[in-house]
């Protein structure tokens, strides 16, 4: 059946919207049809791309709640997938923790097991000072919804290495931390998106990701200079092999 990736993190700001693109164009040049769904009632970024379908969903009437009835449309859409589908879910950080209550209550990610999808949840870790929300957020996960598999993208292209420093010790990795640790079977895989130069890497990537452009858009545009464009064409073919070795 289909495939169905759900995006969760109560910070905002860490990279979900990015993240669910390199998802959508990493499934489409495996040749696999996509959906997305921007569930995001504050900045649908995601739906903001043309090259590839996303599906605006309301989740509530407010900003930070999940109607039942509006999130019944959204499994709706899920269950009639066609087979061997992708389906990518972008969460907003305001609706984080309504939506993890609602999940576990009606425990609709097991129904959708039940009948032959695959589930996994994708929650982003960053560095610096949103290190321990993000930390937070991902336990947030584990809690609500133990028996999902959780891909953890550790991203790095913004806010610098993710280490946590302990007094007295060299610094901690996520991998030794004690949350990977004590939840180590519960990860599908970690996806690593190392620290870039902001000056060039990060300002290609930035222009790129405001304008709503894929990475081939991007090298196709006259937006970019020659250089820019190749080290987009670089960055596309690291993270391309990113993520096959984590085998999303």
């Amino acid at each position: 059946m289909a495939l169905i990736n759900i995006t969760l993190q109560g910070k905002g700001g860490v990279g979900k919207s990015f993240i669910n693109s390199l998802l959508m164009q990493y499934y489409l040049k495996r040749g696999l049809k996509v959906q997305g769904f921007d569930t995001d009632p504050v900045n649908q970024t995601f739906a903001g791309y043309k090259a590839f379908p996303v599906k605006s969903i309301q989740l509530g009437e407010r900003e930070d709640e999940i109607n039942p009835r509006f999130f019944d449309d959204l499994i709706e859409d899920l269950v009639a997938l066609p087979e061997n589908a992708v389906a990518n879910i972008d969460n907003g950080s305001s609706t984080f923790l309504p939506l993890l209550s609602y999940l576990l209550e009606s425990q609709v990610l097991t129904m959708l097991r039940d009948a032959g999808h695959d589930v996994r949840l994708h929650c982003v870790i960053v560095g610096g000072q949103a290190l321990e929300d993000t930390m937070r957020g991902l336990a947030e996960v584990l809690v609500h919804l133990p028996d999902i598999p959780v891909v953890v993208w550790l991203n790095e292209y913004v806010y610098g290495r993710i280490l946590r420093a302990r007094p007295g010790s060299e610094p901690e990795g996520f991998e030794q931390s004690a949350l990977y640790k004590k939840n180590k079977v519960r990860f599908y895989s970690l996806v690593h998106l190392p620290a870039v130069r902001q000056s060039t890497y990060g300002h290609d990537i930035a222009q790129m990701t405001q304008s709503h452009l894929t990475f081939d858009e991007a090298v196709a545009s006259d937006q970019f200079k020659i250089m820019a464009k190749q080290r987009l064409k670089t960055t596309w073919t690291a993270l391309y092999g990113v993520m096959e070795e984590a085998m999303l």
